[in-house]
């Protein structure tokens, strides 16, 4: 029988958002593996090894880790049973476009892109001063040890493998695979690192799914030389002396998507990775993506409570020309609103660009019993059919399409449309500002959130994802606002137009700031990092390496990873 040791150690100096708890309760004897740790384990950085620490690191550059949980790999799959591992992996968590260049160096450096600069395959912008890669660092804190680079990419070799002791760049991934056997069988390094680029290659071309024959050929040929990796690192006569770390990781996920502004980085399959640190003697511990669809929405938005006596606002004063929608062009106009007013009489209105609620030129959104009408004057009301007065977060958009003499506006609750009608070509402008909040008189009880009107009709299909999301500059249709209040503010008398077309509204009356949070169906809302840094990202596989190693990780590197700390089993003594 086996007792299991935990190590509590923390680095202080890191930035972390999220610590994962790797703790599994186990029992039973643990004979699948055999124990070729020395007997003489005792504690040191990480309570595990007796300072004959090696890392082997073996990148797998184009691998979703969602198609290696299909095809079950018969060596990753083993692995897995003595490892920390998530199929749900990311490359990283930020918006922009990934490419495997960026990916490689944030794996080697500690540092995502906003860090290490490198975002296209050229490496423009790499700095290995300011973000050194493992192989300096090594070299800096251990002096005269072998670490070694060996790639099936060039790229890979000549910028970031500068300071390793020996590095080879060979024509596939056959080539590497016996060169890191023959590594293994006839020196003493401290580090491997190997990396493989055919799945890459085959993804690429044909598509990175479990349906490409091509790209899991790659994927299980990988497999295969990973097999033969392990084979010959036990096969070494010093390795019943010797603790090896072994690192296998996905470089990137499939294709250069890049992530949409708001959006749920879990969905860009491009950052889907597959990563695994094994160690005979780990307990297994598995890492999957947390349950998103059950995430909060949490903000704070303007109330705007209207009765008899008071009628809080905010009005675009300093742009009356915003809200005209003229009698042609293509427009989409979106946001979210909470209602908790209950019963209400008198159809109250609650964002508007008219002179006068219901009467004269222009447009008004009001309540008709319980659910949200919209009129345009002169034309038929478009109908919300839905209720709105629940309490509860609600998203409603509309889209004008002109074609000819026909006005096309198509009404969206919840991302389904709900009614549509033909407001005809007639000139409904109006020197009044765009308007939220009733008269006074008119009861309501309302919080709005993410106000936006674009100079484009947006498809169905883009209306229904848009209207969910909090909008970012990435997204595609950024360029195409007219005005976008998020409506983020906790005091004040400016509602700020983020669009940066200026048109900022003032608020007047008693807005009361109100902070929520509340799990809504009808919202994506924006997920903090604590959900994306909780499965292992490329970042932190340095600072396992580094610690592993016994190299003290000072705040000065500005490393941005989290600290994997596994849990062993080691024999009674």
């Amino acid at each position: 029988m086996e007792k299991i040791i935990k190590s509590f150690f923390e680095i202080k100096t890191l930035s972390i958002t999220a610590i994962i708890g790797l703790i599994l309760v186990i029992s039973g004897c643990n004979k699948d593996f055999e124990n070729v740790l020395p007997k003489s384990f005792r504690n040191d950085t990480l309570g595990l090894g007796d300072g004959s620490k090696k890392v082997l690191y073996i990148i797998m550059d184009g691998v979703k880790g969602s198609v290696v949980e299909s095809l079950a790999p018969t060596n990753i799959t083993e692995i897995t049973q003595k490892a920390i591992y998530s199929y749900d992996g990311l490359a990283d968590f930020q918006y922009n476009q990934l490419t495997n260049a960026a990916a490689w160096t944030t794996m080697l450096t500690g540092v995502d892109y906003t860090k290490h600069q490198v975002s296209n395959e050229n490496f423009s912008g790499l700095n290995l001063q300011a973000t050194p890669t493992i192989f300096t660092r090594i070299k800096e804190s251990l002096g005269n040890v072998r670490s070694v680079s060996i790639a099936a990419s060039a790229g890979f070799n000549d910028n970031l493998a500068v300071d390793a002791s020996m590095k080879q760049t060979l024509t596939d991934d056959a080539a590497v695979k016996a060169a890191v056997v023959d590594e293994l069988s006839t020196n003493n390094p401290s580090l491997v690192v190997a990396q493989f680029h055919s799945a890459e290659d085959a993804g690429a071309t044909a598509g990175y799914t479990t349906a490409t024959p091509s790209y899991t050929t790659a994927i299980q040929n990988i497999d295969g030389y990973i097999g033969e990796i392990l084979k010959a690192l036990k096969a070494r006569k010093t390795y019943a002396t010797e603790n090896w770390l072994v690192v296998i990781a996905s470089n990137k996920g499939g294709g250069t998507s890049g992530g949409a502004g708001g959006s749920n980085i879990y969905d860009d399959l491009s950052r889907n990775t597959f990563l695994a640190f094994y160690n005979p003697k780990f307990v297994v511990t598995p890492i999957s993506q947390p349950d998103i669809d059950n995430l909060p929405y949490v903000g704070t938005a303007p109330r705007f409570a209207s009765n008899a006596s008071v009628s809080p606002k905010a009005l675009l004063s300093s742009n009356t020309n915003i809200g005209n929608f003229g009698v042609s062009g293509n427009f989409t106009m979106m946001f979210k609103m909470k209602d908790d007013l209950g019963a209400a009489s008198g159809f109250p209105p609650f964002i508007a660009k008219q002179v006068t609620f219901g009467s004269g030129a222009g447009w008004n959104y009001f309540r008709g019993s319980n659910n949200v009408q919209l009129s345009f004057s002169g034309a038929s009301t478009l109908q919300g059919a839905a209720v709105m007065n629940d309490s509860k977060w609600h998203t409603y958009a509309i889209t004008i399409t002109t074609s000819g003499g026909t006005r096309t506006t198509v009404f969206y609750i919840d991302g389904v449309s709900r009614s549509s009608t033909n407001i005809g070509v007639t000139n409904r402008d109006n020197t009044a500002p765009l308007r939220i909040g009733a008269d006074m008189g008119k009861n309501t009880s309302f919080m709005v959130k993410d106000l936006a009107i674009f100079n484009v009709a947006m498809t169905p299909a883009e209306v229904i994802k848009n209207m969910r999301i909090q909008l970012r500059p990435s997204n595609p249709f950024f360029s195409n606002l007219l005005g976008y209040w998020p409506f983020d503010e906790t005091s004040g008398t400016v509602a700020a137009d983020v669009s940066g077309k200026g048109n900022n509204m003032t608020y007047s009356g008693p807005v009361q700031f109100i902070p929520f949070s509340e799990i809504s169906p009808n919202i994506s809302p924006e997920i903090s990092s604590a959900a994306y840094t909780a499965v292992p990202n490329g970042v932190d596989i340095p600072v396992l390496i580094y610690n592993w190693l016994n190299i003290a990780v000072p705040s000065q590197w500005g490393l941005m990873g989290k600290f994997y700390n596994p849990t062993v089993t080691l024999p009674k003594n």
